[in-house]
């Protein structure tokens, strides 16, 4: 088993300046923050990164100064997917993957593909991939739902693809997924509202998105949670409860930012299509965080 992809992962949003270039400042302390407050590993350009208006070149900055901040302290996983088959594999091979335990590969959004056609993207995937994969399912995203079958065929046909970020907020799936893997392939939580019964539940542990801006109280749930300390998991759980919500309820990741906006850590800035946070959910979250 993977262990080092154990725990809590964040999905670290791209801070933006005022111009909507990458605030690179910003990034690094949002990584200093996290390593040095419990999280275990680091996602690097995932949809909370908003990878999808991301330009090739700025991608490649944005690794360098997570890279850099990171200085080896604690396991990096690479986003890197799409719906192109061809242009994912095109990218694995261009990418030196050497400093990343894995790369997040989300299944193929849009052109909502049959279950074979999810599982032969990444069987290609998989055999072009000279480090480990992490499937992600997120269905509210790709509108196409990763079956557990499948999810497990490619688990049993391919060792180098070690475990699933599952994000349908479905929990008969993920106990479907905990039921039947195999014994060394991780069920990860791609759902905050749902990860610490994941985990108590055998999950591995979380990719977050909220972890990232309380990653102290976030990394004890899931540590506890993974300890089998279901109360005191659950007093850290209903405590981030409301904030949990309130990230989510209009756009991700305009609430993060408006978090660490709260934080004085970076802005709320977002590219388009996305926009900010509307000004009383701004409200709701700074007074939130001032009880923290």
């Amino acid at each position: 088993m993977n262990s080092k992809l154990m725990g809590t992962g964040v999905a670290l949003v791209t801070p933006f300046n005022a111009d909507l270039s990458v605030d690179h400042e910003a990034l690094t302390n949002i990584v200093n923050f996290n390593i040095e407050n419990g999280t275990n590993y680091l996602v690097i350009m995932g949809t909370t990164g908003e990878s999808v208006t991301v330009t090739k070149e700025e991608k490649q900055a944005i690794i360098k100064t997570v890279s850099e901040a990171n200085n080896g302290r604690v396991p990096m996983v690479l986003g890197i997917g799409g719906n192109n088959t061809a242009q994912v594999v095109e990218e694995i091979k261009a990418t030196d993957l050497s400093a990343f335990e894995a790369i997040l590969s989300v299944s193929p959004y849009y052109s909502k593909p049959t279950q074979e056609g999810v599982y032969q993207h990444f069987k290609a995937v998989a055999e072009a991939c000279p480090v480990s994969v992490i499937l992600y399912n997120v269905p509210g995203r790709t509108a196409s739902n990763m079956l557990p079958e499948t999810t497990l065929r490619l688990a049993k046909d391919f060792k180098n693809i070690v475990a699933v970020k599952e994000a349908g907020n479905n929990i008969g799936q993920y106990l479907n997924l905990l039921k039947d893997k195999p014994d060394d392939f991780l069920i990860i939580s791609g759902d905050d509202d749902l990860a610490l019964g994941v985990v108590l539940a055998g999950g591995a542990g979380v990719i977050s998105v909220l972890g990232q801006a309380v990653p102290a109280e976030f990394s004890k749930m899931i540590q506890l949670g993974l300890q089998g300390k279901a109360k005191e998991a659950y007093a850290i759980h209903y405590k981030l409860m409301d904030l949990t919500s309130y990230i989510f309820a209009e756009n991700n990741p305009a609430g993060i930012k408006a978090v660490f906006e709260a934080l004085n850590m970076c802005r709320a800035s977002v590219r388009l299509p996305l926009v900010e946070a509307t000004q009383g959910l701004k409200d709701k979250i700074k007074a939130f965080v001032e009880t923290l």
